[in-house]
């Protein structure tokens, strides 16, 4: 077997972007490289990798490739990238969950764009559970990981901040100090957005109280629009509060839960030099 990093490069950019003319546009090559480049991979592993109706999606014998395939390319840019002239020029992917790319990465970015004017930094948004996976898989190059269990080697604490209670400007309790646990379910608590549940969970612990909630959702935007409808409160750290319209407010909860934000490479692979740039560049 004699794949190239062309092909696996090829299936990557295919299956990302949904489609060949796309992935040829990203790659710099015309749609005929790619789909000769895919077809040649075919051939090599012995079975179609990708769909050709409608959008271009992987097939299950494409999906146990691309795993394989992120990390054999994160570890050649990575390898590309040393031997290029010392001075930070390229692009680096960097992954964090939706209140990190509203609140903290804003700050960051302007930093970066000051002392690495060379590097563009293209951000993926994902749960607190995506981050680490993305940054081994080598879908990305670093990550802000959330509460890590431990800082890792070469990574920096770049943030912390504060769980707190998001309900209407109007919510009789809205004047009131800080608000209970219990407070929040009387309103029905809208669980899940933007990959806090985590933090939830162990404020209900530290108080003594079972996680239950009223609706359970992915995107930060819907939980606040149900919010801004009535349909109940949520908790969601203090970094959210940029998100917030002016029909919400943020107020404080009791149960005090704070979170830690670490800017790291991955573990389990050489980490990319601008990935080190950027940890460099934000200490």
């Amino acid at each position: 077997m004699s794949i190239t990093i062309a092909q696996l490069r090829a299936l990557v950019a295919t299956v990302d972007r949904g489609s060949f003319t796309l992935a040829a546009a990203d790659l710099g090559v015309g749609q005929s490289a790619v789909s000769h480049a895919v077809a040649g991979l075919e051939r090599e592993v012995g079975g179609p990798v990708i769909e050709r109706r409608g959008l271009a999606v992987a097939t299950p014998l494409g999906d146990v490739l691309l795993g394989h395939a992120r990390s054999v390319l994160a570890s050649v840019d990575a390898l590309e990238a040393s031997v290029r002239p010392a001075s930070a020029r390229g692009t680096v992917r960097l992954a964090a969950v939706p209140t990190v790319c509203q609140g903290l990465l804003p700050r960051l970015r302007s930093v970066w764009a000051t002392r690495l004017p060379d590097v563009d930094v293209q951000v993926y948004e994902g749960d607190d559970d995506e981050m680490p996976e993305w940054l081994e898989s080598g879908t990305v190059d670093v990550a802000i990981l959330v509460d890590p269990v431990a800082v890792p080697d070469g990574g920096v604490v770049v943030a912390r901040d504060e769980m707190a209670a998001v309900v209407r400007s109007d919510h009789p309790l809205a004047g009131t100090e800080a608000l209970t646990l219990q407070d929040l379910h009387d309103d029905g608590l809208v669980a899940g957005g933007g990959g806090c549940e985590r933090q939830i969970e162990r404020m209900h612990e530290l108080a003594g109280m079972p996680f239950t909630y009223a609706h359970r959702v992915r995107d930060m935007g819907t939980v606040f629009g149900m919010i801004e409808r009535g349909e109940g409160v949520a908790i969601v750290p203090t970094l959210g509060r940029v998100m917030l319209s002016d029909q919400l407010v943020m107020m404080p909860v009791t149960t005090h839960l704070e979170r830690t934000l670490v800017l790291t490479g991955p573990s389990g692979r050489p980490w990319h030099p601008l990935a080190s740039a950027l940890v460099a560049a934000a200490t």
